[in-house]
Formats: C-alpha cells, sequence, structure tokens
C-alpha cells in the first residue's frame, strides 16, 4: 500500500505541476505533508532546501529523497517513476501535436491562466515556510536570514547555491545544531 501512495503521491503532483519544477513543489508539498503526513513543514522546508543546491529537476530529487525515507530504495524507485511517467506518457502520446498546437491561442491562453495559480500556490507555501522559520528560530535570526539572501540573490548576483550553503554556515555557527 505504501508503494501505491507514494506513485500516487508523485504522479498527481506531475501530472498536475504543469510546466516544471516549480509549479510541483506545493503539489509535492500537499500530498507528503497535508495527505499522507510522511513529513512536516518544516521538514519538507529543509528537504526542499537542501536539493535546490544540488544539480538535477527539484521533482526528482524530491521523489528520490522522500521515497527513500518513507520505503527504502523501493520507494525511491517508485516516487521517481512516478515523477517522471506523467511526462514520458505525454511525450509518447501527444509528440506528433506538439508541433501543430504550440502556437494555439488555446494552448497559450491556458498557459497564461496557469501562471497566476502557480504564484499563489508557492506564495502560500513561502507563508508556511516563513511562521515555521519564525517559530523555530524567531522574527529576529528570520530577517537576518531573509534581508541577507534578498541582498546575496538579488543585489549581488549571487548562485542560489551558495546563498542556501552562506545560509547553512550562519544557521550551524549562530544558531546552533539541531537537537
Amino acid at each position: 500500500m505504501t508503494y501505491l501512495q507514494l506513485f500516487w503521491a508523485f504522479f498527481i503532483s506531475n501530472i498536475l505541476g504543469y510546466g516544471g519544477g516549480p509549479p510541483s513543489i506545493p503539489l509535492i508539498q500537499n500530498e507528503v505533508v497535508d495527505t499522507y503526513k510522511w513529513m512536516t513543514v518544516k521538514e519538507f522546508g529543509e528537504v526542499l532546501a537542501v536539493g535546490n543546491a544540488l544539480p538535477s529537476p527539484i521533482a526528482t530529487k524530491l521523489a528520490g529523497y522522500i521515497g527513500y525515507q518513507v520505503a527504502g530504495v523501493p520507494g525511491a524507485a517508485v516516487a521517481l517513476f512516478a515523477t517522471v511517467a506523467p511526462t514520458a506518457i505525454a511525450m509518447i502520446l501527444l509528440l506528433q501535436f506538439i508541433h501543430i498546437f504550440r502556437k494555439a491561442p488555446q494552448v497559450k491562453a491556458m498557459t497564461q491562466s496557469v501562471r497566476p495559480i502557480v504564484t499563489v500556490l508557492l506564495g502560500v507555501m513561502t507563508y508556511q515556510f516563513l511562521l515555521g522559520a519564525i517559530e523555530g528560530i524567531g522574527w529576529m535570526q528570520t530577517a537576518i536570514l531573509t534581508v541577507a539572501a534578498f541582498l546575496l540573490l538579488e543585489k549581488w548576483k549571487l548562485h542560489p547555491a551558495l546563498v542556501i550553503v552562506i545560509a547553512m554556515a550562519y544557521g550551524y555557527f549562530f544558531i546552533g545544531t539541531p537537537a
């Protein structure tokens, strides 16, 4: 039953996550945290942060890690297969139609209508992570990390992976290690 739940959680998240990794992340979080309760919001946020520092698509990294945590190597394999299956199926079935319909106004309208939904989902997830950070390390540490990350990313154009490493080092040296 666990393998079926893993498959379903990642298959649904990735079939509905039109547009790649960012739209899939809140859907995966919903399945992993809210539906099956395999992780807390805080744990999911930590996995997401570390996963973003590594190369390759985020959805596959999340699937591999979460699948492994839930059911070992077979769980990781099931979750990874479920993550790539929607795209593989769609490519096989719809490859011949891509060229015909790529400029159709309906397809462009669908893409435009999905963007605000993804934006709201990402905003809700960010708000949940912010509340978790404030609860876990306090508002002052959260504010320092938020402002520092913003400046490093936007003003000095530092690579996001380096910002994550810097934040992890800050947390280790100034906030302490988890008990």
